[in-house]
């Protein structure tokens, strides 16, 4: 079989609320989630050893090969598929680390398409479903990769209509650790940060309206409840935040998912590209990616 290739798109929260944290620990959230055009490049050579190669610009912020998600997403759907035909993962890593756009998701969740389509399998194979839940909280909404509601710890996926949205991305390229935030968020375990008047006021998503006036209106009455922790444990998403509310042409501005990245939404291309232009400038260490979200 010759060598098969999938893209793994970065994941943005477009909204992130917390509901609350379980008995077991786990945050229960309600997230509006969209997917920008850029991605991390994943390959898959069949045969007979499971191994994993890193290569592209952000390869050394991997760590250890041992530890990445698509080997541990390969390996527990070996364990649910009898003679899975597995074989050699190469990685061209382009999307930060530990930046709240999904990367390591999105990678296990390319992982898991490479090998659903070397072995004829569907992507809502039970199977193919378990592997990705258990592997983490956001490989099932990278698993389809399209925009849509995710609520529980991530296994709920209500899609959506999402018109095309110009959009820039900032990461400051500091590592932020989603334990951390929401440790800093500070629930303790049965707590709610919600009640019934707030289920009840929850935002009623456009349905199949493609404005994209509408949507920006909808979002920006919504926000991101881990944004003010993550601010407390990295200042520099304060700056960034500051540097895109500043772009001419912004029409939102947020955190996405624990940080560090950011994303504003423009009106028009140009606009998110000039913007960029800018940011880059002023701010040579940051990652920045103009694109569109969909």
């Amino acid at each position: 079989m010759p060598a098969l290739t999938d893209d793994a798109r970065a994941k943005v929260n477009l909204t992130l609320r917390v509901v609350g944290r379980r008995v077991d620990g786990y945050h229960d959230l309600e997230s509006v989630v969209a997917f920008c055009d850029c991605a991390d490049r994943l390959t898959l050579e069949p045969g007979p050893e499971l191994s994993l190669t890193t290569a592209g610009p952000r390869a050394r912020e991997c760590g250890e090969a041992s530890d990445n998600l698509v080997l541990k997403a390969a390996r527990l759907l070996g364990e649910r598929v009898a003679g899975l035909r597995q074989g050699a993962f190469r990685l061209e890593k382009v999307l930060p680390v530990a930046a709240g756009i999904g990367g390591g998701s999105a990678d296990a969740a390319a992982a898991l398409r490479l090998l659903a389509r070397a072995n004829n399998l569907t992507l809502d194979d039970p199977r193919v479903a378990e592997s990705a839940q258990l592997t983490g909280a956001d490989v099932p909404v990278c698993l389809s990769s399209r925009a849509c509601v995710m609520t529980g710890v991530g296994e709920t996926l209500l899609p959506l209509a999402l018109p095309e949205m110009p959009c820039l991305l900032v990461n400051p390229c500091i590592p932020v650790a989603t334990r951390d935030v929401f440790a800093a968020l500070g629930l303790r375990p049965g707590e709610l940060r919600v009640g019934a008047a707030d289920v009840i006021r929850a935002p009623a998503w456009p349905d199949g309206d493609r404005s994209l006036d509408r949507w920006i209106g909808q979002l920006s009455a919504a926000g991101n409840d881990l944004e003010a922790p993550a601010r407390s444990i990295q200042p520099a998403i304060g700056a960034v935040l500051a540097a895109l509310q500043d772009a001419d042409g912004v029409r939102l501005a947020r955190m996405s998912g624990s940080g560090a990245t950011c994303f504003a939404i423009f009106d028009t291309d140009i606009a998110a590209q000039r913007a960029a232009q800018i940011i880059q400038r002023a701010h040579p260490p940051w990652w920045v990616h103009a694109g569109v979200l969909s």
